[in-house]
């Protein structure tokens, strides 16, 4: 018996497409991070490069549950005496870099380091339907059918 460890260039890597229309964006950047990383292969290795590439599209319509659009802050500071300065989550999503909020919440589910940097280069988010990854062949997956609770798609 021995146990396979896989190198980074032996990994066969996919492409995979989300929608994140009306997901829930903590549920769906956990999905995205296990993909990235390549937790849900067989052949996953934690020091090694073994994940798939993730393109999500609609970035700027995912959903928050209760009050975190305004409870949710982000702080930060200017380094001047009484420079502390805030952002909440809707502010985000208003921006026109709205897509910040998903590579964020990818970004800090992954662990720190020169590995995860690396690994988060694969992840290409867009705020509109369109993306520039066709000739890839990305296998859309539904997040949504995976559990009810990561969508909140509100029917107009």
């Amino acid at each position: 018996m021995c146990t396979p460890f896989v190198r980074s260039s032996d990994v066969q890597r996919k492409w995979v497409l989300i929608d994140a229309d009306g997901m829930v964006l903590g549920r769906m950047a956990v999905i995205i991070a296990n993909i990235l990383r390549g937790k849900n292969k067989p052949c996953f290795t934690p020091n090694a490069d073994c994940g798939d590439h993730v393109v999500v599209v609609n970035a700027d319509r995912v959903v928050l549950t209760g009050k975190k659009l305004d409870d949710k802050k982000f702080y930060w500071h200017s380094g001047y005496p009484g420079g502390i300065k805030d952002r909440t989550m809707r502010q985000l999503l208003d921006e026109p870099r709205s897509d910040r909020a998903v590579r964020n919440a990818v970004r800090r589910m992954m662990s720190k380091g020169p590995l995860s940097r690396q690994i988060l280069s694969k992840l290409k988010v867009y705020k509109g339907a369109e993306h520039p990854h066709t000739a890839q062949q990305p296998e859309a997956l539904d997040i949504a059918k995976i559990n009810s609770k990561n969508s909140r798609r509100v029917e107009s």
